[in-house]
C-alpha cells in the first residue's frame, strides 16, 4: 500500500507540474553562441530544481514572479548532436523529466548566402496569392474561419499555393520570395495579415504546417531561389499564448491605461525630444490588438533572438524583413540584429523604416555616421527606401520638370546617397502591401509602369515587386481599405475564370504587363552593372533623366523621358560615361541606338541600353 501511495504522490506531482511548453522546442549543436536559454512552462514549474544529462553545464536557472516559468540556460559549446534529458526535482525527488534534442546543423549553415542587390524580391500577401490546399482554409484550433466573400477575412491562400506557383515566379525573373508572416495569428478578425502572431514557433494551420514551410524553402532552393521570412520584433497579437499568463509584468510595455504609439519615430534621434514623447512612441502599442514587446527586458530579447535563429536553422531561411523595426527599443533591436549577424555573417536583414527623410532613414543603417553622432549602431544591413517610394507614387503624373518636380525628385533622392553607409543595400520598390497600388495610382497607364519598373530594376539597391503588379493588378485603398490593395491573385482559387498564372489564361492586358516585367527582370539577372556597379547620373533636362550603371566590364545607360512630349537627347553631354562606346542595344526592343549622334525618345518612355 505504501508503494501505491508513493506512486500516486509522484503521479500527482507530475500532473501538477506537467510541462505545457518548451521553447525553443529543440536546438542545434555547434552554434557560434553556445549559450542556450530554454523556456519551460507548466503549472508551478518554478518550484522544481533542474538538472540535465550528458554533463551539460547549466549556467543559470532564472525564476520570475510567475511560478509557471523556468528559464534554464545551458552551455552547448562542447555538446554534439544528441538527445538531452532534463530532470525536474522537488525535495530531492524526481517529479518529471523532459527530453530535449540538439540537432545537427546543415553543412556551412553559418556561411549561408543571403539576398543582395543581384536579387529581385517578390512580396506576396500570403492569404491572397493562391489556395493550394482548400482543406486547410479553416481549422478548429484557431478562431477565424475562411470567408472569401469578406474582403477583410481569410481567403485561403497558403504555402501549398506558393509551392505550386514557384515556376511562375521563376519565369517572371524572381530570385527571392518574401511572403507576409506565416506564423499563427489567432485574432478573431483580420487575422489574414498575420502581423499579430499568437505562436511564433508554429505556422498558422490555415497556411499549412511547419514541415510545409521547410518544403517551401527547399523547393525555392532547388530552383536557385531564396526565402525571406517576414519577422515581427515589435509586437505580438493579443491572442498570443503568453498574454493570459505573462512570464513577467514587464514582458510587454504597459501604461496605466491603454496607450498607443504616437508613430513620431523622429523622437529616437531628436536631441530636443521630451522623455514622455519618446516613451509613448516606442512603448505605446501599435494598435489595441498588438501588445508592444519590451526589448529592454533581457528575457524578451533573448526569446526573440533565439526564435529568429531557430527559424533560420530549421527552415533554412535566407534572410529577414523586419516589420516596424524602428518602433522597437533601439538598443534592444540593435543587439537582436547583431546576435543574428554574429551567427550568420552574410545574413541580410532589411528593416521597415518608414520615414520620409534620407538622414532619418540612414540613421538606422549599419555603420551610419549619423547614428554614430549619438553613439548608436543599429547593425541593420538594409533599410527600405520610402523616400524613393513616395517619389515614384507621384512623379509620373508630373509632365514638366521644375526645381523639385518631375524626374528631379528621383535625381534629388539619389543625390542624398552620401548619407547611407551602403546605398546598394537599400530595398527599393514602387508599392507594397501597405501602400496604394501603383497601377491604381496611374490608372493602369502601361507606359508609366514601364518607366517605374525600369527605374526599380536599374537604380542602386535591391528591387522588390509586389504580387500582381506584373499583371496590372490595381485597387483603390481610399475606397476599399487594405483589402483593395490585397486582392486575390486571379487563378489562385479553383473556379477562378481568369488564371493569370498561365500564359494561356492571361488577358491581353495582363500578358502585356507580364511579358514586359519578365523580360526586364530576366535580363537584370545577367547584368552585374545594375547589381553592384557604380552610378553616375545627370541633372534632368526637359523632364528627361539619364543615368549610367557601370563596372569595369559593363555599362548600362538608362534614359527616362517623363515628359508628355517627344524629346531629343544630346549625347555629347554624357561623354564621360559613353567614352568610346559607339552603340547601345535597347534591352526592351533589341534595336541598336547610335551613341555618336543625338537620340530621339518618345514621350513617357524609356531606353534601357547595354553599351557596345
Amino acid at each position: 500500500m505504501k508503494k501505491i501511495a508513493l506512486l500516486l504522490v509522484l503521479v500527482s506531482n507530475c500532473l501538477l507540474a506537467q510541462i505545457q511548453r518548451v521553447e525553443p522546442p529543440f536546438w542545434y549543436a555547434g552554434m557560434h553562441n553556445p549559450e542556450l536559454q530554454i523556456l519551460f512552462y507548466g503549472k508551478n514549474i518554478a518550484q522544481n530544481d533542474v538538472s540535465v544529462s550528458h554533463n551539460i553545464p547549466i549556467l543559470e536557472v532564472k525564476r520570475t514572479e510567475n511560478p509557471n516559468y523556468l528559464f534554464v540556460t545551458i552551455d552547448t559549446q562542447k555538446a554534439t548532436a544528441q538527445e538531452l534529458l532534463f530532470t525536474f526535482s522537488k525535495d530531492k525527488k524526481v517529479a518529471f523529466t523532459q527530453k530535449y534534442a540538439l540537432k545537427q546543423r546543415r553543412p556551412n549553415s553559418a556561411q549561408r548566402k543571403s539576398y543582395d542587390a543581384s536579387d529581385m524580391i517578390y512580396l506576396i500577401m500570403s492569404d491572397r496569392f493562391a489556395n493550394g490546399n482548400p482543406k486547410n482554409d479553416s481549422n478548429p484550433t484557431v478562431i477565424e474561419k475562411a470567408n472569401r466573400s469578406n474582403p477583410g477575412g481569410r481567403h485561403g491562400g497558403d504555402i501549398a499555393g506558393m509551392i505550386q506557383n514557384l515556376d511562375y515566379l521563376k519565369e517572371l525573373g524572381v530570385t527571392t520570395l518574401w511572403p507576409t508572416p506565416l506564423c499563427e495569428d489567432n485574432d478573431k478578425a483580420y487575422s489574414y495579415h498575420t502581423y499579430g502572431q499568437s505562436d511564433v514557433y508554429k505556422i498558422d494551420p490555415r497556411f499549412g504546417t511547419n514541415e510545409e514551410y521547410v518544403q517551401l524553402s527547399a523547393q525555392l532552393h532547388q530552383r536557385d531561389m531564396k526565402l525571406i521570412m517576414d519577422y515581427v520584433t515589435n509586437h505580438w497579437g493579443i491572442q498570443h499564448w503568453m498574454m493570459n499568463d505573462l512570464p513577467t509584468k514587464d514582458w510587454i510595455n504597459q501604461f496605466e491605461t491603454y496607450t498607443g504609439t504616437t508613430h513620431k519615430r523622429t523622437t529616437v534621434h531628436d536631441i530636443n525630444a521630451s522623455k514622455i514623447d519618446y516613451e509613448t512612441c516606442f512603448n505605446g502599442w501599435f494598435v489595441p490588438s498588438m501588445p508592444d514587446l519590451n526589448q529592454t527586458n533581457p528575457l524578451v530579447l533573448n526569446y526573440l533572438t533565439q526564435n529568429a535563429i531557430w527559424w533560420i536553422e530549421y527552415a533554412n531561411v535566407d534572410g529577414f524583413r523586419v516589420d516596424t523595426y524602428s518602433y522597437c527599443d533601439k538598443d534592444g533591436i540593435a543587439k537582436w540584429t547583431k546576435a543574428i549577424t554574429n551567427e550568420y555573417p552574410n545574413f541580410n536583414i532589411v528593416g521597415e523604416i518608414w520615414m520620409q527623410d534620407q538622414a532619418q532613414m540612414a540613421f538606422w543603417q549599419k555603420n551610419s555616421k549619423i547614428g554614430a553622432i549619438q553613439n548608436f549602431n543599429s547593425n541593420l544591413p538594409s533599410v527600405m527606401d520610402f523616400v524613393l517610394l513616395t517619389a515614384l507614387q507621384s512623379v509620373f503624373n508630373e509632365n514638366e520638370a521644375t526645381w523639385d518636380k518631375g524626374m528631379m525628385k528621383i535625381y534629388d533622392n539619389l543625390a542624398n546617397d552620401f548619407l547611407y553607409p551602403n546605398p546598394n543595400s537599400l530595398l527599393i520598390f514602387a508599392e507594397n502591401h501597405d501602400t496604394d497600388r501603383f497601377n491604381e495610382t496611374y490608372k493602369n497607364d502601361f507606359k508609366k509602369y514601364q518607366m517605374a519598373m525600369t527605374l526599380v530594376a536599374t537604380l542602386r539597391g535591391i528591387p522588390q515587386l509586389y504580387y500582381g503588379s506584373e499583371i496590372g493588378m490595381a485597387g483603390n485603398k481610399s475606397k476599399g481599405g487594405d483589402a483593395a490593395i490585397r486582392q486575390d491573385f486571379p487563378g489562385g482559387w479553383k473556379g477562378d475564370t481568369n488564371n493569370a498564372f498561365l500564359k494561356s489564361g492571361r488577358t491581353p492586358e495582363q500578358a502585356q504587363y507580364f511579358d514586359f516585367t519578365a523580360k526586364l527582370f530576366q535580363w537584370r539577372k545577367t547584368n552585374e552593372a545594375v547589381h553592384f556597379g557604380k552610378t553616375t547620373h545627370y541633372i534632368p533636362e526637359n523632364n528627361v533623366y539619364v543615368y549610367f550603371r557601370y563596372t569595369a566590364q559593363k555599362t548600362v545607360m538608362v534614359v527616362v523621358n517623363n515628359s508628355d512630349k517627344n524629346q531629343t537627347v544630346k549625347t555629347k553631354r554624357f561623354q564621360e560615361n559613353i567614352q568610346n562606346f559607339n552603340t547601345g542595344t535597347d534591352v526592351l526592343t533589341g534595336k541598336s541606338v547610335d551613341l555618336k549622334t543625338d537620340m530621339n525618345i518618345d514621350s513617357k518612355s524609356v531606353l534601357l541600353l547595354e553599351l557596345n
